[in-house]
């Protein structure tokens, strides 16, 4: 006797396969099945939610001397099967076809072992079926069973393997078998949001997804069907993909979970489970998820540490977490303005829904709307408590950064990446707090690493080219770009660096064709007219910067992005201050404010009205912003030190103005938020306070600093100012011929500069009075 515990009865549903009897029987009543529909359906049982094509029914069912109508005997045996468990073609519940390939059982199958009987024995089993020819199924039965022995160790090898924690997953979209459109994308992110708490699974990116599809030429919102998340997974160098499926049992949802080696198609790990009702379909899932893990090779110490139930880490709501799933794809592919309104319904249909108050906020934090980007994601974080470990820390280090509190952001982001080592975003942020202190080598490093773990991320290029950019490695920055955009990797600020690249090279075809490529995107398109407006302004064409400024403000209202565009606005304040227009700055700051009063636009606006005289009003929202935001770097580092210096400034007190800029020392190279506007302040005014005090070695210094660093600057107006500046110093010094060489310079930046703008007028005389 061989002792074999492969099973002996299959039960699915109200029915069950004896295999010793040789029976289908439902509720325990024998149900009439001729040989050949039993035998299929004892293939298909073996092997639940796989595909079996015809070719290996064929094979396991007639001989290859057997001259039959295969096609005609097969598709018989289907329906009569079907006949036999009350199935449809048209609405299976148990076997599902796939045109012109073959079959599928799709109800979840619980396999019960018993001892196996004698190989004697199957004579007994067949006489025990009536009508069945002798001979046949003594063979069939025997082979069955070593099959069944072999194939079970076979696959208990593999599954103890598993896979280790060097190697990556994909997942596929789930086929939703069910008619009912919840289920589109909704489960692969709830499988999503399930395996990627685990620090032992590495999964890719949507956006490595992304940019794979286009690779092959496909949509990059085609559907990861089988078959297309296959190729993906074999083009990233993955391991293995995750496919999930789920169909209707009557009120019941049969879901299952198969973990594919890509390489060789073989599989893995499977799981199925079967969910009550619709409202039950989620928590199944993370049932068979975590089960999946285990069978992955993740250990159980890290699954008891990790695994946060899926209602938690998401949502109760179906339909929020459809709105969320397309909020994220919208995100990945047409950017954070598209993606706004469905974050907003998601958080409609679950006020309580974490990740999607997360998303929300990290979307406005990259269109500029640092006020709503601050409040969801203050909500993200009182909620932080319902979600995965995993998301915990990326709600909290991203939270921190949007709040500028880099203290605790680089606490949270350096936990993430020793828990998570194989994950890109704590490098990449990382990287960005480096960046605002205006320590780029450092900045570099991390996105250095960002890269080495996500290089198919287009934002850790952009990170990468804008890092170099600050530390004048035009030629390194120029090669990141060409490389991301060689490989597909798009991205709005890859082509806001070639634009910038383009100024700095004096290209300017180079840089229109970036102005070109911006036109009409929303969310962009303003972007690139303000910056356009400081070159602009740089040149002292100040008319053509007032009319791109505009431009910027009603490109960002027309895509809804309201404090954006006030930040354009007190930009453009700013601008005016500097060169002089006291009552436009004045005026600009006041619109600013009025029109969406958030932090970054209150930093901005006070700065500018530092500047124009406007003190008491910019005493006031220096105030505010420190009783707001008492545990932000960027605020008590930079911005705080830069608003009270320009008063002081004001006042003409040099000393309490250089003093004031104290704590600024160690970041003043720094590109804080908001993006661009204010860099190099801290140097500019210590400048300025130099030169107040008649300190003009002191102040020629700190002005060289500010053209050494060309990369940082870039064209904002304060570089060509820089230049008026140094000429002035070097005059306090007595030196006249340095002195002017450095109007002449000034002056020649500002050939074809507007007549009437005041600093332009003052500098002419200046340099005048220099020459007699």
């Amino acid at each position: 006797m061989v002792e074999n515990r492969s099973p002996a009865v299959f039960r699915f549903g109200v029915f069950e396969v004896d295999l010793r009897a040789g029976e289908l029987r439902k509720q325990g009543v024998r149900i009439k099945i001729q040989e050949q529909p039993f035998l299929v359906l004892t293939i298909l049982l073996h092997r639940p939610g796989e595909l079996v094509t015809r070719d290996e029914l064929r094979s396991q069912i007639w001989h290859s001397d057997t001259f039959v109508d295969f096609n005609n005997g097969l598709n018989t045996s289907i329906n009569r099967l079907r006949d036999a468990i009350g199935d449809s073609a048209d609405n299976p519940r148990f076997v599902e076809t796939i045109p012109k390939r073959g079959y599928r059982f799709i109800a979840p199958v619980t396999a019960v072992v018993q001892p196996a009987m004698p190989i004697e024995g199957a004579k007994a089993t067949e006489a025990r079926v009536p009508g069945w020819r002798r001979g046949r199924i003594p063979v069939f039965i025997s082979l069955l069973a070593v099959a069944m022995l072999v194939g079970g160790l076979y696959y208990r090898a593999r599954a103890a393997r598993g896979l280790t924690d060097k190697d990556t997953i994909v997942i596929a979209d789930f086929a939703n078998k069910t008619g009912d459109t919840v289920f589109d994308d909704t489960l692969r992110q709830a499988l999503a949001a399930q395996l990627d708490q685990s620090p032992f699974l590495s999964i890719v990116s949507d956006q490595a997804v992304h940019e794979t599809l286009s690779l092959m030429g496909r949509p990059k919102n085609e559907p990861m069907a089988h078959d297309v998340s296959r190729e993906v997974c074999l083009r990233l160098g993955c391991k293995a993909m995750v496919a999930g499926r789920i169909a209707s049992l009557g009120s019941h949802y049969a879901i299952s979970l198969s973990a594919i080696n890509c390489p060789t198609g073989d599989y893995i790990a499977q799981e199925q489970v079967e969910a009550s009702g619709k409202e039950a379909v989620l928590q199944a899932l993370g049932t068979a998820a975590t089960s999946l893990r285990r069978k992955l090779g993740e250990s159980l110490a890290s699954i008891r540490q990790f695994d946060t139930p899926i209602l938690q880490a998401t949502t109760p709501s179906l339909e929020a977490l459809k709105a969320y799933s397309l909020a994220v794809r919208l995100h990945n592919e047409k950017g954070a303005s598209a993606a706004i309104p469905l974050y907003q319904r998601a958080i409609s249909l679950d006020p309580d829904f974490a990740a999607a108050y997360a998303g929300l906020g990290v979307s406005y934090a990259n269109i500029g709307q640092s006020g709503a980007a601050i409040e969801n994601l203050n909500k993200a974080f009182e909620r932080r408590e319902r979600v995965s470990e995993r998301e915990k820390l990326s709600i909290s280090s991203t939270y921190y950064l949007v709040l500028g509190d880099l203290n605790q952001a680089s606490q949270a982001f350096e936990l993430l990446a020793q828990t998570y080592p194989r994950d890109d975003h704590p490098h990449m942020n990382l990287g960005v707090g480096y960046f605002f202190l205006g320590q780029h080598e450092k900045a570099v490093a991390e996105a250095r690493e960002a890269l080495r773990l996500g290089p198919n991320r287009p934002i850790s290029y952009s990170n990468m080219a804008q890092f170099d950019l600050a530390l004048n490695r035009f030629t390194e920055a120029n090669a990141i770009i060409e490389q991301a955009l060689a490989d597909n990797h798009d991205f709005y600020v890859l082509h806001l660096s070639l634009y910038e690249l383009g100024f700095l090279r004096g290209d300017a075809a180079a840089m229109q064709r970036q102005v070109a490529w911006a036109a009409g995107k929303a969310g962009i398109e303003d972007l690139m007219s303000s910056t356009e407006s400081d070159t602009e302004a740089f040149a002292g064409h100040l008319k053509n910067s007032r009319r791109l400024s505009r431009r910027a403000v009603e490109s960002a209202l027309r895509s809804n992005l309201k404090e954006t565009a006030a930040l354009w606005q007190a930009n453009a304040a700013l601008r005016e201050a500097e060169f002089g227009n006291t009552t436009e700055a004045r005026d600009g700051a006041a619109a600013a404010l009025n029109l969406a009063p958030g932090r970054d636009v209150r930093m901005v606006a006070a700065l500018a009205l530092a500047r124009s005289g406007e003190v008491a009003l910019a005493q006031a929202i220096v105030d505010e912003l420190a009783r707001a935001y008492p545990s932000s770097t960027v605020l008590n580092v930079y911005w705080l030190p830069v608003l009270r210096s320009a008063i002081a400034l004001d006042h003409r007190n040099s000393s309490r103005a250089i003093e004031l800029l104290q704590p600024t020392a160690p970041y003043e190279l720094g590109v804080p938020r908001p993006f661009r506007l204010g860099t190099l302040y801290p140097v500019y005014l210590r400048g300025q306070a130099d030169l107040l005090a008649h300190q003009g070695g002191a102040a020629q210094a700190e002005f060289q600093k500010i053209l050494d660093h060309r990369g940082v600057v870039l064209n904002f107006p304060l570089g060509a100012l820089t230049h008026l500046g140094l000429a002035r110093a070097q005059a306090r010094q007595g030196d006249g011929a340095k002195a002017r060489a450095a109007y002449q310079n000034f002056l020649a930046l500002w050939k074809d500069a507007d007549p009437d703008i005041p600093v332009l007028r003052q500098a002419q005389t200046e340099f005048a009075r220099l020459g007699r």
